[in-house]
């Protein structure tokens, strides 16, 4: 299962993938994460999917990291008495809590949160952006607005609200359910939508307890204004492009996507890049010029992963779509100006011992040109500062713990494999030997460079590096 890219692809299941044997063929493509999409998924279908992810990660010796995606919640309008209304720009249109069908001025809203937290001014989008109101009034039960752009509207579409910070939970009861039930099948990361504010991080942290790690979907224009805050009380971040795109002006999510990027290597937390990567592959065995060209940018810029979403889960090529994305992530990374780009993003190691550590070990490894660079985590946040530093040299992270090394597999560059803690320090340089020589990363006699906590096996406290040969005796 030796990659040879850096960046991870995340895989979305769904009825075109989500049986054992396609499961494996993703893997063996190139899927190095798979994401369950509870929007879609029933508990009886996560228990299932997650076995089937767990049998073919048993039959292939490698890890295979699992991320739940929970729904959030979902804001939609009510009835119309035809099923449908046309709303004409310029006219009133009002959104108000009578559970009467409405018609083309008037619509029942069923979110009593939203009354109490719109201004005037504030825009209301409804069906996925195509229709926009302005609010001209807001009384008790009752939002008067202008129609900007109108358009046809049917039953139950969603609304959106991007210039109100809605006094609501990003987690709905369905969510909490949902959120069990994944930490009971030990899912590995849960991505948390609808995230507004920092506060909304700390509520599923309660729950959680470190059995998962938090991947915060940044979806909203709510959350961009507390990005770093979101970020520092995350594990990891998606740059959720789809519905940025539809609250934000579309020419301004360039731009998010480079800044989040950045951030999140500066506070060395895995981003995930999502949303119609290669959307023509739904129904086209070949993607266009132009999705390869933004799947290319996302691996210039240094995401830890690119996902697919329909492509994978619904698709008539998931198999494709996956190695198409292999083929161009190897491409770029294989770009004779892809190590500069890289480098120049690059940031300050934070004043610590450990960051210190793994600075001076990627400069150390691409001097002397070594084969790999091996670091021993017990929690991951040691592999996590290796990646951090984006080395032109492969990282083989080795833990003791299954869990960190599933955790790991969305990290950018990680090779992950499952070891003993070694008993000493030459027990730990013959491991790590032997592995790089097992896992085709490194040739007899040639070196690699060995990060670890001495003492041995205490998390969090790398401060050592160790230059080897890898010798033939090594078993």
């Amino acid at each position: 299962m030796k990659r040879n890219r850096r960046i991870k692809i995340l895989a979305t299941l769904g009825p075109s993938s989500d049986k054992e044997e396609i499961i494996m063929q993703l893997a063996k493509a190139g899927a190095d994460v798979f994401r369950i999409n509870m929007s879609h998924a029933s508990h009886e279908v996560l228990a299932t999917t997650v076995s089937y992810i767990r049998n073919v990660e048993k039959e292939i010796g490698h890890p295979l990291g699992i991320l739940v995606d929970l729904q959030g919640p979902k804001l939609r309008i009510g009835k119309f008495i035809d099923g449908s209304t046309n709303l004409t720009q310029g006219n009133i249109f009002t959104l108000d809590n009578d559970k009467k069908d409405g018609d083309n001025s008037r619509i029942y809203l069923p979110h009593k949160e939203i009354f109490s937290s719109v201004s005037v001014n504030d825009r209301l989008l409804l069906d996925d952006g195509k229709i926009q109101l302005k609010v001209i009034s807001v009384t008790k039960g009752k939002i008067k607005t202008d129609i900007v752009h109108g358009g046809k509207l049917s039953d139950k579409k969603g609304i959106s609200l991007p210039d109100s910070i809605l006094g609501m939970s990003s987690l709905t009861k369905k969510d909490k359910a949902d959120l069990q039930k994944a930490l009971e099948n030990e899912a590995d990361w849960i991505a948390l939508s609808f995230v507004q504010r920092p506060e909304d991080i700390y509520e599923i942290r309660k729950i959680v307890k470190g059995r998962a790690g938090i991947l915060a979907k940044i979806e909203k224009p709510q959350a961009i204004s507390r990005l770093e805050e979101i970020i520092t009380l995350s594990d990891a971040i998606m740059v959720a492009r789809g519905d940025l795109g539809v609250e934000m002006p579309l020419e301004e999510v360039p731009g998010l996507q480079k800044r989040m990027i950045r951030l999140a290597r500066v506070h060395g937390k895995p981003v995930v890049v999502a949303t119609q990567m290669l959307e023509s592959m739904i129904t086209s065995p070949v993607p266009t010029r132009a999705e390869v060209s933004d799947v290319s940018t996302a691996v210039f810029e240094g995401a830890d992963a690119i996902m697919l979403s329909a492509e994978s889960a619904a698709g008539d090529y998931p198999i494709k779509a996956v190695k198409t994305m292999d083929n161009v992530a190897v491409a770029v990374e294989s770009d004779d100006n892809f190590q500069s780009i890289i480098r120049a993003q690059a940031t300050k190691p934070e004043p610590t011992a450990a960051d210190a550590i793994s600075a001076a070990t990627r400069q150390i490894a691409e001097t002397l040109d070594l084969s790999a660079i091996v670091t021993y985590t017990s929690s991951g946040s040691t592999g996590l500062r290796a990646a951090r530093e984006r080395p032109a040299i492969p990282i083989i992270a080795l833990s003791p713990n299954l869990r960190t090394t599933r955790r790991l597999s969305l990290v950018w560059g990680l090779h992950c494999v499952q070891t003993e803690d070694a008993k000493s320090l030459e027990d730990m340089v013959s491991r790590a030997s032997l592995i790089s020589l097992q896992e085709g990363f490194a040739q007899v006699g040639e070196r690699i460079a060995i990060t670890a906590g001495v003492p041995l096996g205490t998390p969090g406290a790398t401060n050592m590096i160790r230059i080897a040969f890898v010798k033939k005796q090594d078993k």
